[in-house]
């Protein structure tokens, strides 16, 4: 018996990378996959692989960034499995540069495939289990988004791939709020793993690499899955939450909190706000 046996699941960007970890992980548990690539080529390999090892998946090349694209992937699913359990949005790329030498291209290239990519798909697999809900079925489904720590710390070199994933994982907050109604749990994961995405980051193509030894390599994409493919399970209870992951680490990131605060009875004047700013320096600097 898997942990996700009976489970229909959608995974983005899967032909290489941790979107493959997931979905080979989640066919071994017993999901059924759709695994989404723009490249079909790599999509179909990833496919095989499972098939070969005794599971159940279907390629999809659609472009999850489209409206036609998100709705075709939601209705592949449904069609070839007959349900829908789970949508992990993974697909992604970059497009560093520092923002006074930035395109406009690399900006809307880049926003529009991390952050309209989780939404098209997302609109319409929310669409088919509010159908369901309204049915009278429980979907007890499961959206599993991917923000990055260059979107909730920052990097610089990244403001537009940062920009969309702080987005991310604001969608995921709300979202989770929007969907608990028709049964849908929503969170995020900013994974720490060696992809052509981290090969491709300055300082850290050197950084990720597999060490030299036997020992544990945190960098293995395939660490990150695991905790994907618990959030995917009918019954985890974890909502509106974002994790990092990293080896065998897993934190709880917490969203923009107010901290300190500075406070008078009536409107600040400019001088007063200097004497009193000082008393806003986040702790530690």
């Amino acid at each position: 018996m898997g942990s996700l046996d009976g489970r229909v699941a959608i995974v983005t960007g899967a032909g290489r990378g941790i979107g493959r970890e997931h979905a080979l992980l989640f066919a071994a548990e017993g999901a059924q996959v759709v695994v989404n690539d723009v490249d079909g080529d790599e999509a179909a390999a990833v496919v095989e692989e499972i098939e070969a090892a005794g599971g159940r998946a279907v390629g999809n090349d659609d472009d999850i960034a489209s409206w036609d694209g998100g709705a075709r992937l939601v209705e592949a699913a449904v069609t070839t499995f007959g349900d829908l359990h789970v949508l992990v949005n993974n697909a992604g790329f970059l497009r560093d540069r520092a923002l006074v030498n930035m395109t406009e291209a690399e900006w809307d290239d880049v926003v529009r495939v991390h952050l309209k990519g989780h939404f098209a798909p997302t609109r319409f697999a929310a669409s088919y289990w509010r159908e369901r809900s309204k049915q009278g079925h429980e979907p007890r489904a499961s959206v599993i988004n991917t923000s990055s720590t260059s979107g909730l710390i920052g990097n610089a070199g990244q403001s537009n791939y940062g920009a969309a994933k702080a987005g991310v994982a604001a969608f995921t907050v709300i979202l989770a709020q929007e969907l608990a109604h028709y049964g849908v749990r929503v969170n995020a994961l900013a994974p720490a793993a060696r992809t052509r995405l981290t090969e491709a980051t300055p300082g850290l193509s050197d950084v990720v690499q597999p060490p030299s030894d036997a020992g544990f390599d945190v960098w293995d994409p395939a660490n990150v899955a695991p905790v994907a493919a618990y959030l995917a399970t009918a019954d985890a209870p974890e909502t509106g939450r974002v994790y990092y992951v990293q080896g065998g680490q897993v934190r709880l990131f917490e969203g923009w909190t107010m901290t300190a605060t500075i406070e008078q009875p009536g409107r600040w004047t400019v001088e007063g706000l200097r004497a009193a700013m000082p008393a806003l320096q986040p702790s530690g600097r």
